[in-house]
Protein backbone atom coordinates (compact mmCIF):
# COMPACT_ATOMS: atom_id res chain seq x y z
CA UNK A 1 0.00 0.00 0.00
CA UNK A 2 3.14 2.40 0.75
CA UNK A 3 4.42 1.73 -2.50
CA UNK A 4 1.02 2.43 -4.37
CA UNK A 5 0.98 5.84 -2.61
CA UNK A 6 4.28 6.57 -3.80
CA UNK A 7 3.71 5.47 -6.82
CA UNK A 8 0.44 7.92 -7.39
CA UNK A 9 2.44 11.19 -5.80
CA UNK A 10 5.49 10.78 -8.53
CA UNK A 11 2.71 9.99 -11.57
CA UNK A 12 0.96 13.50 -10.13
CA UNK A 13 4.29 15.28 -9.89
CA UNK A 14 5.32 14.66 -13.46
CA UNK A 15 2.23 15.75 -14.76
CA UNK A 16 1.71 18.92 -13.44
CA UNK A 17 6.02 19.54 -14.76
CA UNK A 18 4.34 18.43 -18.41
CA UNK A 19 1.23 21.17 -18.18
CA UNK A 20 3.60 23.76 -16.68
CA UNK A 21 5.52 23.32 -20.08
CA UNK A 22 2.61 22.98 -22.20
CA UNK A 23 2.45 26.13 -25.07
CA UNK A 24 -1.19 28.08 -24.81
CA UNK A 25 -3.35 28.53 -27.88
CA UNK A 26 -3.28 31.65 -29.76
CA UNK A 27 -6.03 34.25 -28.96
CA UNK A 28 -8.36 34.57 -31.69
CA UNK A 29 -10.14 37.95 -30.27
CA UNK A 30 -7.57 40.06 -30.08
CA UNK A 31 -4.46 38.11 -32.33
CA UNK A 32 -2.07 38.45 -29.36
CA UNK A 33 0.02 35.64 -27.59
CA UNK A 34 -1.01 35.14 -23.86
CA UNK A 35 1.52 33.53 -21.93
CA UNK A 36 0.43 31.31 -18.77
CA UNK A 37 2.23 30.15 -16.17
CA UNK A 38 0.92 26.96 -14.40
CA UNK A 39 2.01 25.59 -10.81
CA UNK A 40 2.97 22.44 -10.59
CA UNK A 41 0.05 20.07 -9.90
CA UNK A 42 2.36 18.42 -7.45
CA UNK A 43 3.00 21.43 -5.12
CA UNK A 44 -0.90 22.34 -5.28
CA UNK A 45 -1.43 18.93 -4.00
CA UNK A 46 1.23 20.02 -1.04
CA UNK A 47 0.61 23.55 -0.85
CA UNK A 48 -2.43 24.94 1.99
CA UNK A 49 -5.58 24.81 0.40
CA UNK A 50 -6.57 28.67 0.39
CA UNK A 51 -3.36 29.22 -2.19
CA UNK A 52 -4.60 29.49 -5.67
CA UNK A 53 -3.98 26.70 -8.18
CA UNK A 54 -2.15 29.08 -10.74
CA UNK A 55 -1.27 32.52 -11.32
CA UNK A 56 -2.02 34.24 -14.57
CA UNK A 57 -0.31 37.14 -16.04
CA UNK A 58 -0.93 38.69 -19.66
CA UNK A 59 2.14 40.34 -21.38
CA UNK A 60 1.23 43.73 -22.47
CA UNK A 61 1.46 44.05 -25.68
CA UNK A 62 2.74 47.50 -27.64
CA UNK A 63 0.81 48.01 -31.35
CA UNK A 64 2.72 49.49 -34.27
CA UNK A 65 2.10 53.22 -35.02
CA UNK A 66 -1.13 53.15 -37.31
CA UNK A 67 0.17 54.22 -40.88
CA UNK A 68 -0.25 57.73 -42.54
CA UNK A 69 -3.47 58.09 -43.48
CA UNK A 70 -3.66 61.83 -44.39
CA UNK A 71 -5.70 62.69 -47.36
CA UNK A 72 -3.98 66.20 -48.07
CA UNK A 73 -3.03 66.32 -51.64
CA UNK A 74 0.36 66.90 -52.65
CA UNK A 75 1.42 70.29 -53.50
CA UNK A 76 1.22 71.30 -56.90
CA UNK A 77 2.93 73.65 -59.03
CA UNK A 78 1.27 77.05 -59.76
CA UNK A 79 -0.83 76.61 -63.35
CA UNK A 80 0.82 78.13 -66.19
CA UNK A 81 -1.66 80.27 -68.17
CA UNK A 82 -0.49 81.52 -71.30
CA UNK A 83 -0.87 85.00 -72.73
CA UNK A 84 -4.06 85.29 -75.13
CA UNK A 85 -2.75 88.15 -77.18
CA UNK A 86 0.97 86.10 -77.07
CA UNK A 87 0.56 82.44 -77.19
CA UNK A 88 3.87 82.12 -77.04
CA UNK A 89 4.47 84.13 -73.33
CA UNK A 90 3.22 83.08 -70.20
CA UNK A 91 0.83 85.28 -68.66
CA UNK A 92 2.14 87.99 -66.23
CA UNK A 93 0.98 87.37 -62.65
CA UNK A 94 -0.41 90.52 -62.03
CA UNK A 95 -3.34 90.10 -65.42
CA UNK A 96 -3.68 86.30 -63.87
CA UNK A 97 -5.09 87.88 -60.56
CA UNK A 98 -7.31 90.09 -62.16
CA UNK A 99 -8.95 87.96 -64.85
CA UNK A 100 -12.18 89.33 -64.36
CA UNK A 101 -11.08 92.98 -65.79
CA UNK A 102 -12.48 93.75 -68.92
CA UNK A 103 -10.32 93.48 -71.96
CA UNK A 104 -7.53 91.58 -69.79
CA UNK A 105 -5.87 89.18 -72.76
CA UNK A 106 -2.65 88.84 -70.70
CA UNK A 107 -0.73 91.69 -72.58
CA UNK A 108 2.05 93.13 -71.01
CA UNK A 109 5.35 92.11 -72.62
CA UNK A 110 7.44 94.56 -70.78
CA UNK A 111 5.80 93.98 -66.99
CA UNK A 112 4.78 97.34 -66.21
CA UNK A 113 2.38 96.86 -63.59
CA UNK A 114 3.96 94.83 -60.67
CA UNK A 115 1.36 94.81 -58.44
CA UNK A 116 -3.01 95.14 -58.77
CA UNK A 117 -2.31 98.44 -57.44
CA UNK A 118 -0.12 99.69 -60.74
CA UNK A 119 -2.52 97.91 -63.10
CA UNK A 120 -5.30 99.75 -61.72
CA UNK A 121 -3.58 103.08 -62.24
CA UNK A 122 -2.82 101.77 -65.29
CA UNK A 123 -6.26 101.13 -66.43
CA UNK A 124 -7.17 104.07 -64.99
CA UNK A 125 -4.66 105.89 -67.59
CA UNK A 126 -6.09 103.70 -70.64
CA UNK A 127 -9.50 104.12 -69.77
CA UNK A 128 -9.40 107.91 -70.16
CA UNK A 129 -7.00 108.08 -73.38
CA UNK A 130 -9.58 105.91 -75.09
CA UNK A 131 -12.26 108.08 -74.26
CA UNK A 132 -10.75 110.88 -75.36
CA UNK A 133 -9.22 108.77 -78.76
CA UNK A 134 -13.05 107.94 -79.34
CA UNK A 135 -14.21 111.20 -79.36
CA UNK A 136 -10.97 112.47 -81.71
CA UNK A 137 -11.74 109.41 -83.62
CA UNK A 138 -15.35 110.96 -84.96
CA UNK A 139 -13.99 114.89 -84.28
CA UNK A 140 -11.08 114.58 -86.56
CA UNK A 141 -12.65 113.91 -89.97
CA UNK A 142 -15.76 116.21 -88.76
CA UNK A 143 -13.52 118.93 -88.46
CA UNK A 144 -12.38 118.71 -92.02
CA UNK A 145 -15.62 118.37 -92.96
CA UNK A 146 -17.53 121.33 -91.45
CA UNK A 147 -14.61 123.64 -90.01
CA UNK A 148 -15.09 125.80 -92.98
CA UNK A 149 -18.53 125.92 -93.27
CA UNK A 150 -19.12 126.48 -89.47
CA UNK A 151 -16.24 129.07 -88.98
CA UNK A 152 -18.21 131.18 -91.75
CA UNK A 153 -21.36 131.02 -89.58
CA UNK A 154 -19.43 132.90 -87.10
CA UNK A 155 -17.00 135.33 -88.90
CA UNK A 156 -13.74 133.42 -88.02
CA UNK A 157 -10.88 131.98 -89.95
CA UNK A 158 -10.58 128.34 -90.43
CA UNK A 159 -8.20 126.26 -88.70
CA UNK A 160 -7.79 123.89 -91.80
CA UNK A 161 -4.59 124.53 -93.69
CA UNK A 162 -5.01 125.01 -97.43
CA UNK A 163 -5.02 121.39 -98.18
CA UNK A 164 -8.31 120.66 -95.72
CA UNK A 165 -5.76 119.08 -93.10
CA UNK A 166 -7.14 119.64 -89.56
CA UNK A 167 -4.27 120.90 -87.18
CA UNK A 168 -2.19 118.19 -85.10
CA UNK A 169 1.46 117.91 -83.84
CA UNK A 170 2.82 116.57 -87.40
CA UNK A 171 0.74 118.91 -89.72
CA UNK A 172 1.45 121.87 -87.73
CA UNK A 173 -1.44 124.54 -87.27
CA UNK A 174 -1.80 124.53 -83.89
CA UNK A 175 -0.92 127.92 -83.10
CA UNK A 176 -3.81 129.30 -84.74
CA UNK A 177 -6.29 127.56 -82.16
CA UNK A 178 -7.05 130.04 -79.86
CA UNK A 179 -5.72 130.48 -76.05
CA UNK A 180 -9.50 130.22 -74.89
CA UNK A 181 -10.44 127.20 -75.67
CA UNK A 182 -7.08 125.28 -75.33
CA UNK A 183 -7.97 126.66 -71.46
CA UNK A 184 -11.52 125.55 -71.40
CA UNK A 185 -10.14 121.98 -72.70
CA UNK A 186 -7.59 121.96 -70.09
CA UNK A 187 -9.69 123.09 -67.24
CA UNK A 188 -12.54 120.75 -68.08
CA UNK A 189 -10.34 117.26 -68.65
CA UNK A 190 -8.39 118.89 -64.80
CA UNK A 191 -11.94 119.13 -63.04
CA UNK A 192 -13.15 115.60 -64.72
CA UNK A 193 -9.54 114.39 -63.38
CA UNK A 194 -9.93 114.94 -60.12
CA UNK A 195 -13.42 114.01 -59.68
CA UNK A 196 -12.41 110.31 -60.95
CA UNK A 197 -9.80 110.56 -58.45
CA UNK A 198 -11.67 111.45 -55.68
CA UNK A 199 -14.48 108.95 -56.44
CA UNK A 200 -11.24 106.26 -56.75
CA UNK A 201 -10.04 107.18 -53.17
CA UNK A 202 -13.44 106.55 -51.71
CA UNK A 203 -12.89 102.78 -51.26
CA UNK A 204 -15.55 101.62 -52.46
CA UNK A 205 -15.70 98.06 -53.21
CA UNK A 206 -18.04 98.44 -56.26
CA UNK A 207 -15.06 100.75 -58.27
CA UNK A 208 -13.96 100.08 -61.13
CA UNK A 209 -11.57 102.07 -63.47
CA UNK A 210 -13.31 104.67 -65.32
CA UNK A 211 -16.65 104.46 -63.52
CA UNK A 212 -17.42 108.56 -62.88
CA UNK A 213 -21.21 107.94 -62.42
CA UNK A 214 -21.71 109.73 -65.76
CA UNK A 215 -24.90 107.26 -67.78
CA UNK A 216 -27.89 110.17 -68.06
CA UNK A 217 -29.19 107.66 -70.67
CA UNK A 218 -29.15 105.01 -68.26
CA UNK A 219 -27.37 102.24 -70.58
CA UNK A 220 -25.03 100.90 -68.33
CA UNK A 221 -27.22 97.13 -68.03
CA UNK A 222 -27.95 96.50 -64.19
CA UNK A 223 -26.90 92.69 -64.21
CA UNK A 224 -23.31 91.77 -64.41
CA UNK A 225 -23.08 89.64 -67.27
CA UNK A 226 -24.50 92.95 -69.26
CA UNK A 227 -22.08 95.47 -67.24
CA UNK A 228 -19.40 93.08 -68.56
CA UNK A 229 -20.11 93.09 -72.03
CA UNK A 230 -20.57 97.22 -72.15
CA UNK A 231 -17.22 97.29 -70.29
CA UNK A 232 -15.55 94.68 -72.70
CA UNK A 233 -17.03 96.69 -75.70
CA UNK A 234 -16.10 99.93 -74.48
CA UNK A 235 -12.41 99.33 -74.24
CA UNK A 236 -12.24 97.00 -77.28
CA UNK A 237 -13.59 100.24 -79.21
CA UNK A 238 -11.22 102.70 -77.39
CA UNK A 239 -8.45 101.01 -77.89
CA UNK A 240 -9.03 100.65 -81.92
CA UNK A 241 -9.78 104.19 -81.78
CA UNK A 242 -6.10 104.94 -80.23
CA UNK A 243 -4.50 103.31 -83.10
CA UNK A 244 -6.82 104.80 -85.57
CA UNK A 245 -6.35 108.74 -84.62
CA UNK A 246 -2.55 107.61 -84.65
CA UNK A 247 -2.89 106.47 -88.25
CA UNK A 248 -5.27 109.75 -88.98
CA UNK A 249 -2.08 111.81 -87.99
CA UNK A 250 0.62 109.48 -89.61
CA UNK A 251 -1.74 108.92 -93.12
CA UNK A 252 -1.99 113.24 -93.52
CA UNK A 253 1.38 113.67 -92.70
CA UNK A 254 2.91 111.43 -95.23
CA UNK A 255 0.45 112.07 -98.08
CA UNK A 256 -0.36 116.03 -97.17
CA UNK A 257 -3.72 115.15 -98.46
CA UNK A 258 -6.62 115.69 -96.16
CA UNK A 259 -8.38 112.34 -94.78
CA UNK A 260 -11.40 113.14 -95.99
CA UNK A 261 -10.32 113.93 -99.52
CA UNK A 262 -8.23 110.59 -99.45
CA UNK A 263 -11.32 108.41 -98.48
CA UNK A 264 -14.49 110.19 -99.59
CA UNK A 265 -16.42 107.18 -99.97
CA UNK A 266 -16.54 106.82 -95.97
CA UNK A 267 -17.55 110.19 -95.02
CA UNK A 268 -19.10 112.05 -98.03
CA UNK A 269 -22.36 110.67 -100.22
CA UNK A 270 -21.66 108.04 -102.75
CA UNK A 271 -22.71 110.09 -105.62
CA UNK A 272 -20.09 113.39 -104.63
CA UNK A 273 -17.53 110.84 -103.54
CA UNK A 274 -18.01 109.65 -107.11
CA UNK A 275 -17.82 113.00 -108.82
CA UNK A 276 -14.69 113.71 -106.75
CA UNK A 277 -13.16 110.37 -107.67
CA UNK A 278 -13.88 111.68 -111.61
CA UNK A 279 -12.57 114.74 -110.98
CA UNK A 280 -8.94 113.32 -109.53
CA UNK A 281 -8.90 110.88 -112.67
CA UNK A 282 -9.25 114.19 -114.53
CA UNK A 283 -6.48 115.92 -112.94
CA UNK A 284 -4.10 112.75 -113.28
CA UNK A 285 -4.45 112.26 -117.09
CA UNK A 286 -3.80 116.21 -117.88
Amino acid sequence: FTMMIKTLALSSLALGSVAAFTATPWNSRNDNLVVTTSTPRAMVAFSPDDRPESSTTTSTTSELPPLSTSTEPPPQKPSRIMSQALPFLQCPVVLQENLDMAGNVGFDPLNLAQNTEQLWNYREAEIKHARLAMLAAVGWPASELWDRAVASQFGMDPLLDDTGRAPSLLNGGLGRVSPIWWGFCIGLCAAIDMYGLAKARRGDPQYRPGMLGFDPLNLYPADQQGQARVELAEIKHGRLAMVTVVSYSIEEWVTKIALVDETPGLFVPLTEAVEQLEQIEMLAFE
